[in-house]
């Protein structure tokens, strides 16, 4: 139950700080949006444990924060590369272990490796990802598990 409430609290504060709507139809409407969305993900078997880490809540904002700190730094590689591509373009393609336990761990790194520039994660197989770098420097990171580092760990084994 802790976990369909978290969901509803979640998704309410999620629509009202991307809609900023006050007018009472409106707001009737996102609830319904929220309480349909909770509906599909119960129904779906998506509320439990594994797919609501409670515990690791309150680590998403500095994660967040060192994810945008590596976007941007990607992003200035990407620009080097772009001006003198002679210099530093080295497309290659790694296969690399995650030291993720859980499925949402592997698909949290998968996407942070694909949101900083210059890098594509491909294929996601049990603990292994194959991506594509597109510099030896962002290559290096992948290699080096800067991101994988970065993924808040479950406290306990059992996620709470």
């Amino acid at each position: 139950m802790k976990y369909l409430i978290a969901l509803l609290a979640m998704l309410s504060a999620l629509w009202w700080s991307l809609s900023g709507m006050t007018q009472p139809l409106l707001l009737l409407l996102g609830l319904g949006s929220v309480l349909a969305s909770a509906a599909l993900a119960r129904r779906m078997r998506l509320i439990g444990a594994e797919a609501q880490p409670l515990q690791l809540a309150w680590l998403l904002p500095g994660f967040w924060l060192k994810l945008l700190r590596e976007i941007v730094v990607s992003n200035l590689q990407v620009v080097a590369a772009i001006a003198a591509p002679a210099r530093h373009l080295r497309p290659q393609m790694l296969e690399i272990s995650s030291r993720q336990h859980s499925e949402l761990g592997q698909v949290i790194l998968a996407n942070s490796i694909t949101l900083t520039p210059g890098t594509v994660t491909v294929a996601l197989a049990g603990a292994t990802l194959t991506v594509h770098a597109l510099t030896e420097q962002s290559a290096a990171g992948v290699r080096a598990g800067e991101i994988d580092a970065m993924i808040p760990q479950p406290i306990t084994g059992g996620g709470g």
